[in-house]
Order: structure tokens, then sequence, then C-alpha cells
């Protein structure tokens, strides 16, 4: 059975910067794509942004110049950088694995963006 485990999140000022991690219980090689999405109150889970197998990435436009996402498959694991955090970025945040046709969640973890 495939785990994805979302470990980073937290309390940050405008302006600063977080890096989460979505570590797989298995190589990331089965994954077709990995990505980030997020949750926040009283909104519709939305993309973050994702990964391929071949390393091509794919954003958000919110996000664009501000968050990074990258592979290390010795480690198998996910990470996004996210720079310049804004308060809209307060968000609960989800990494999810797809292995053709399957689709696999994390548990999310809490992003918190004061002003």
């Amino acid at each position: 059975q495939v785990h994805l485990v979302e470990s980073g999140g937290g309390l940050v000022q405008a302006g600063g910067s977080l890096r989460l991690s979505c570590a797989a219980s298995g190589s990331i090689f089965s994954f077709n794509v990995m990505g980030w999405y997020r949750q926040a109150p009283g909104k519709q889970r939305e993309l973050v942004a994702t990964i391929t197998r071949r390393g091509s990435t794919n954003y958000a436009d919110s996000v664009k110049g501000r968050f990074t996402i990258s592979r290390d498959n010795a480690k198998n694991t996910v990470y996004v950088q996210m720079n310049n955090l804004k308060p809209e970025d307060t968000a609960v945040y989800y990494c999810r694995g797809r292995i053709i046709p399957y689709t696999y969640w994390g548990q999310g973890t809490q992003v918190t963006v004061s002003s």
C-alpha cells in the first residue's frame, strides 16, 4: 500500500519561506506524476505544482516565480520550496501521487502566513 507523508508546515510571516516535504513509502519512480495541492477554509482544493517522472514541472499562476517543486529520487521525497509567502497562501497543503489509474493523497500539513 502506498503512503504519502507531508511535513514542514507551520506559521510564518508574510515574505518568509517554508519548504514542505512529501515522503513516499515506496519508490517515487512508481508515480507518473506527483504534486502539491492546497485547500483554504471554505474553498475548493486547488493545484499548486506538479512534477512528472521525467522532471517536467507545472505551476499555478498564483505561485509562479515564488514556489519551486523538486524531487529527490534517492530519498523518495518530493519538495516544494515556498518563498515570498503571502497571507493568501494560508491553507492545508496536500501531497498527491498518481500511479495511473490510482491517485494517492497525504494527510496534509497546515501552512499559515501572517500579515
